[in-house]
């Protein structure tokens, strides 16, 4: 075995894994202890020393596995998003980059590429963005239908909220979200109490039809990658079945010489 296929092995063992996903946990709690101003006067330094042991593993995780893969590394999406997060990391926080030291808890959503569940998950939703953008479309197309509508309708009723298309679009926004839109309604229905139609009908499409739409599409999304996994183990499964059965059908030769020669033997 040569040296890169070692540290191929080694990288890929389940063991070197929950290690990376111990590191990536206790990196998150020095980073969220950082945010207290009591804890960073009295453990600061310590802090701080944590903080780039935690970042020097992950360098030399990095560097272990382009010089076990070398080409190879790019090729898999992971391993440039986990070269971006931390790449992040290494850029100097002082002068003008002082503001990158925020994107240190980048480094935290290492997780998702470590835990091979969280990948399934955002692959799935990665899978669902063509349908996600349709649905984003007819979504922003009946909020612009409604928004022009209640600008015409309720604009002079209610201007702070109806009073032109960017405030109704808003407003509208966060009717859908089901925020505060009763109270909104209700102002409205003062003058004009027919409105309640509008505001009923809204909700319907676009928090109940469209939105669940995104959830279907998503629920889709990861059922496909479920699919494509199962249908990978099975050829694995399908593989190894098939190499075992030729090892079998080799020994059962090779007896089969042995019987034909102790035959001739006897024969003899």
């Amino acid at each position: 075995m040569t040296g890169r296929e070692t540290v191929a092995k080694v990288v890929e063992a389940r063991g070197f894994q929950n290690f990376i996903i111990a590191v990536i946990v206790f990196n998150a709690v020095t980073l969220g202890l950082e945010t207290s101003t009591r804890m960073l006067a009295e453990y600061g330094p310590l802090l701080h020393a944590v903080d780039y042991i935690a970042l020097t593993i992950f360098v030399l995780e990095l560097c272990a596995k382009f010089y076990a893969y070398r080409a190879k590394f790019f090729r898999d999406p992971w391993n440039i998003f986990d070269l971006l997060v931390v790449g992040i990391a290494v850029i100097p926080t002082t002068g003008p980059f002082a503001v990158l030291r925020a994107l240190r808890v980048l480094r935290v959503l290492r997780l998702i590429s470590v835990v091979p569940s969280m990948r399934k998950v955002v692959t799935g939703l990665l899978a669902a963005i063509p349908g996600m953008a349709s649905i984003a479309a007819l979504l922003a197309l009946i909020i612009f239908v409604a928004g022009v509508m209640a600008t015409k309708l309720f604009g002079a009723i209610s201007p702070e909220n109806f009073g032109d298309l960017g405030t109704s679009l808003f407003t509208l926004f966060q009717v859908m979200t089901g925020e505060a839109w009763p109270d909104i309604a209700k102002e409205i229905m003062k003058e004009a109490p027919m409105a309640w139609v509008f505001f009923v009908v809204y909700i319907l499409v676009s928090s109940f039809a469209v939105l669940n739409l995104f959830i279907a599409v998503v629920v889709s999304g990861m059922e496909d990658e479920l699919r494509q996994d199962i249908r990978e183990e099975e050829a694995k499964q399908a593989e190894t079945q098939a190499m075992a059965n030729k090892e079998i059908l080799d020994e059962l030769r090779a007896l089969r010489a042995e019987v034909a020669e102790l035959s001739a033997l006897r024969q003899r």
